[in-house]
């Protein structure tokens, strides 16, 4: 069964197609019925005709017999209200469907999915945090509609920088076939040898030696920047696993792995006519770009000591994901200050022929995470917080907020749900806030088991879930059937109803944020529903098992919907 908004426009679009063929009803959800058509004002302006009339046409012709009923409002507003026995059998085909009446996919994509990228040799810290919670949300939501997603984990693991590591690694005396070799505190390690080049003239001529005999691929050079790579890649592994993220050591795609397709790429652009040469440097200047002085922007392929930088990798990945994946999909989950840097490269993609006309390139931006001062936060020595810190900061957090509720765990449970509360908590936190904005890094609110927070949704499956163990049983009887008596009982069936249009959504403009939002909806509805129509105490057996439906149906939407945001849901708190 086709959930609401996509069943009234199926029926709605023959009236709208006799006034003009392929017109757009444009059905929304409204606080003035369930749905609303808004479809009649364009239509109406651009036939010249009274739209109210127009609207009237519409709600005469159109069949919406045992689905709803329709009535013309406004200036021309179609109010659609859903009937109760419609309602009433869709929610019990969705809690007896394993996909809660989300259809797969018709069509599907073969997706390159760019996220977290962190730079090799130092650790992860909070900046990291959006672009990896966002990227991995998105790969869930893509994998459950049937797409095949391929993650990319562009590492920073080439360059300038590197001389300068690889150097003090090999002054630290390192064995790099040691097993288990390990740089310690990828943070400190960094310091130090940044340290050691700003103050140590000799160290900073040979790291720059170490460059030239990295890029001209010196065999013990690059044994010192495999230790350097496995190293940081074990421990953004074990970052991922205690997030949760599902990116892989295998997933790893770094700057390095287009070194050979480097010069091919030049030879693309230049075939191309597009290649320019400014100041000894080979560009592109695509068109729409200026800088401050309104001169032409380039985009700078190749240096002027013949050096490439990551303009020139971003431009060989884009290539390969579309030429040796065969992605026709590709998203980037990367910052907003990066937001020029990709319409550029963009930009040159497709003027170079790479971009074929079925394929959707898409940079995904997102906001920052920012202190109490309203600025990049920070730690009090004015560093980035070290991710696993703060990971560790709020599992402690979560723990002491558990303390404080008074409840009793059984052995384990207590560490199990510090872990599931405090990392969801961070998690929903920034998943909830629309990823173009920033926002405040608040432990009191996330961690609240009140308001719009991970907390409150976990508890709000938990106190779902208790009602069944009462009963001693996993769920509802599939064979019973839903009566919606009260107001709370149709508002709850459907919001229930509108799940695949939040997942809709969330995917049409790479937004998590509406996924959440829908959850914390849900939520809100089931806790009015709750109060209001007593479900173990219901005043006879029909309405009892009609309303465990609900109460199946709502606690299956929250550890679905949580689970395509990366958050568990725990059966008991």
């Amino acid at each position: 069964m086709p959930e609401p908004a996509r069943a009234l426009r199926e029926r709605l679009q023959p009236a709208f197609d006799a006034v003009a063929a392929g017109s757009d009803p444009v059905v929304r959800p409204s606080d003035r019925a369930d749905y609303q058509a808004n479809g009649v004002m364009a239509l109406a302006k651009a036939l010249g005709r009274p739209p109210r009339e127009l609207a009237q046409q519409i709600a005469d012709a159109a069949d919406l017999e045992g689905l709803a009923s329709i009535e013309v409002a406004g200036p021309g507003f179609l109010n659609l209200t859903l009937d109760a026995a419609f309602l009433a059998s869709a929610v019990e085909a969705v809690d007896r469907d394993g996909r809660l009446g989300v259809p797969e996919a018709t069509e599907r994509h073969r997706v390159a999915l760019d996220y977290s990228s962190p730079g090799v040799g130092k650790e992860l810290h909070v900046g990291h945090l959006r672009g990896t919670v966002i990227g991995d949300s998105l790969g869930r939501v893509l994998r459950f509609y049937g797409h095949e997603v391929i993650p990319r984990n562009h590492l920073g693991d080439w360059g300038t920088p590197f001389g300068m590591l690889i150097e003090h690694l090999g002054d630290l005396g390192v064995d790099a076939s040691a097993d288990g070799f390990s740089v310690g505190d990828l943070d400190a390690f960094y310091k130090s040898a940044r340290e050691r080049f700003d103050a140590d003239a000799s160290f900073a001529e040979r790291s720059r030696q170490r460059v030239v005999a990295l890029q001209h691929g010196d065999e013990a050079t690059l044994e010192l920047w495999r230790v350097l790579v496995n190293e940081s890649v074990r421990h953004f592994d074990a970052v991922y696993r205690l997030l949760d993220i599902r990116l892989q050591p295998a997933d790893v795609a770094g700057e390095s792995s287009y070194n050979d397709q480097l010069d091919s790429v030049i030879e693309d652009l230049e075939r191309a006519g597009l290649l320019v040469e400014s100041d000894g440097a080979l560009c592109v200047f695509p068109d729409g770009f200026l800088n401050r002085e309104g001169e032409p922007l380039p985009l700078i392929v190749r240096k002027r000591d013949g050096g490439y930088g990551y303009a020139a990798t971003d431009l060989a990945a884009l290539r390969d994901r579309i030429d040796r994946l065969s992605c026709d999909r590709l998203y980037y989950v990367v910052g907003a200050p990066q937001s020029q840097h990709f319409e550029m490269v963009f930009r040159v993609a497709h003027a170079a022929g790479w971009v074929p006309d079925n394929v959707v390139v898409a940079h995904v931006a997102f906001g920052s995470i920012l202190g109490d001062d309203h600025k990049m936060l920070k730690t009090r020595t004015g560093e980035s917080p070290r991710l696993v810190d703060l990971l560790h900061e709020a599992i402690e957090r979560a723990g002491t907020a558990l303390d404080e509720r008074g409840a009793t765990y059984e052995e384990g449970e207590r560490a199990y749900l510090a872990e599931t509360i405090g990392i969801g908590a961070v998690k929903y936190a920034d998943l909830s806030t629309e990823r173009l904005r920033d926002y405040v890094f608040d432990w009191d609110r996330m961690l609240s088991f009140e308001g719009d927070t991970g907390p409150y949704l976990a508890y709000a499956h938990a106190r779902i879930r208790s009602i069944f163990r009462r009963l001693g049983t996993d769920g509802a009887d599939p064979t019973s059937q839903v009566v919606l008596a009260e107001p709370q009982e149709r508002a709850l069936a459907l919001e229930l109803l509108r799940f695949p249009e939040a997942l809709d959504a969330t995917l049409e403009w790479y937004a998590p944020h509406r996924l959440a939002g829908y959850l914390f909806g849900l939520a809100q509805t089931f806790t009015s529903f709750y109060e209001a129509c007593p479900v173990l105490r219901a005043p006879d057996d029909t309405v009892r098992q009609s309303r465990l439906v609900l109460c199946d149906a709502t606690a299956r939407t929250l550890a679905l919907g949580l689970s395509f945001l990366g958050i568990a849901a725990p059966e008991r708190m």
